[in-house]
């Protein structure tokens, strides 16, 4: 399958998961996805405001806060304590924003593993039985992928940034980003249904490289919405329920068409 033909059907795919989604009753999924933020976000600030006051604590005894005695003293150390609070919250969003996506992939892969052999089973109207060993292992291999891929993504993005200096180059290293995250998510997503074919990850790493357009395509849509500030990853973890659909449905497609469905 060539480039164009991948990109167009990774993306395309979208619009009947959605339809799918809801007319086959798949709806309930998403509350997984609100139960993910609604933790993360407890769980996020709750540590922040523990680190914040423990590293508050140990500035003000470094600074020798409590034997201040001028005028304003009181001002400066509230000061340096919301200043605290705020560069933490910051960063806190910083690195949620930038590895939200693969946090995501991992905490969710158990969900995305039922998600994506329930749909092949609509698909398919086939009552095969569940197999729990089969199960485990699909939700162990998401794990193991979306971790090797955030290692390779971060890898290449730190030879995009050098190379982000270099006159002309720089200008399109941005774009060269936004497509490479996309291409992992995308190889994520899909994975789950090459699992079920017996895939190990050397042929599905093989395979994504044949039709990198295809990854690119179905991992688009997740990969521009997270880059949307502060809620981008929030919006994210819904999304992601829709594209391991739509990976389903495009991974079919795209097995059925190099006549290797299984």
């Amino acid at each position: 399958m060539n480039y164009s033909r991948g990109f167009q059907l990774g993306l395309k795919s979208y619009s009947e998961a959605f339809s799918f989604i809801f007319k086959n009753g798949l709806g309930w999924f998403f509350i997984f996805p609100f139960l993910l933020n609604v933790l993360f976000f407890f769980v996020g600030f709750y540590s922040i405001a523990s680190w914040g006051d423990v590293l508050v604590s140990d500035l003000s005894d470094w600074m020798g806060v409590e034997e201040w005695d001028f005028w304003g003293a009181s001002v400066l150390a509230g000061s340096i304590k919301w200043i605290v609070w705020i560069v933490l919250r910051l960063l806190f969003f910083i690195v949620y924003a930038y590895v939200g996506g693969y946090i995501i992939l991992i905490v969710m892969s158990p969900v995305f593993a039922f998600l994506s052999e329930k749909t092949e089973r609509i698909i398919t109207q086939s009552d095969i039985p569940f197999n729990m060993a089969q199960f485990v292992k699909d939700i162990w291999r998401g794990m193991i992928l979306a971790m090797r891929n955030l290692v390779v993504e971060m890898f290449f993005t730190v030879i995009l940034f050098v190379l982000s200096f270099i006159p002309i180059i720089g200008y399109f290293t941005a774009i060269v980003l936004v497509l490479l995250s996309a291409y992992f998510y995308g190889f994520s997503f899909l994975d789950y249904t090459f699992e079920r074919r017996r895939f190990d990850v050397k042929t599905s790493v093989k395979y994504m490289r044949r039709n990198r357009g295809l990854a690119i395509g179905n991992g688009l849509v997740f990969a521009l919405i997270l880059m949307i500030p502060l809620i981008g990853v929030s919006i994210a973890g819904f999304m992601s329920i829709v594209s391991v659909v739509a990976a389903t449905i495009a991974a079919r497609k795209a097995l059925e068409e190099e006549k290797v469905l299984g």
